[in-house]
Formats: structure tokens, C-alpha cells, sequence
């Protein structure tokens, strides 16, 4: 089975979680903050006009992007977590 996000909405998943600190000190999973930064894995086909045509996305599939703390809906499929946000909700795409 697939995702496929609708209309402006986009597929993203998390990046995982650092298990240590810069010092070395390893996290357990309950103190692990889990990170602002995922790979988008499904685009929608934009956001519909006034005039009828679509809007294009300015991201891409397999692009990492930074998004907000509390961006998008938390999904789980198949024992895995994704995002499904929008594009207003990612702030930054990472080289």
C-alpha cells in the first residue's frame, strides 16, 4: 500500500533522532527530541486557483527540508512514522 497526499499536501519523513549529545552522552529514547528535518517522499498536485490551474510546489521529491516544531500530521503506516504538512509549514530546503 501507498501514500498519496492530496491536492497541496506533502509526504515527508522524520530524519532520526541523535542518540548522543555533543559531549558523548548517550539519550534514551525518552529524552531524544525528535528532529525538525525530514526527506520528502510524495508530493500532492498543488494548491487549486481561483482560475482553475494548479499551483507548483517549490520543493521536490527527495529533497531535505526543515520544517516547523509543529508542522503537518503525524502518520503511521506500516510501523513507520511520517509527516503529512503542507508546503506553508517547511521553512528551509537543505543542501
Amino acid at each position: 500500500m501507498k501514500i498519496v497526499p492530496l491536492n497541496d499536501k506533502i509526504l515527508v519523513e522524520r530524519m532520526e533522532a541523535d542518540d548522543k549529545t555533543a559531549g558523548g552522552i548517550i539519550l534514551p529514547d525518552a529524552a531524544k527530541e525528535k528532529p525538525k528535518q525530514g526527506k520528502i517522499l510524495a508530493v500532492g498536485d498543488g494548491k487549486a486557483l481561483d482560475n482553475g490551474k494548479r499551483a507548483a510546489f517549490q520543493v521536490k521529491v527527495g529533497d531535505r527540508v526543515l520544517f516547523t516544531n509543529y508542522a503537518g500530521n503525524e502518520v503511521v503506516h506500516e510501523g513507520k512514522e511520517f509527516l503529512i504538512m503542507t508546503e506553508d509549514d517547511i521553512l528551509a530546503v537543505v543542501d
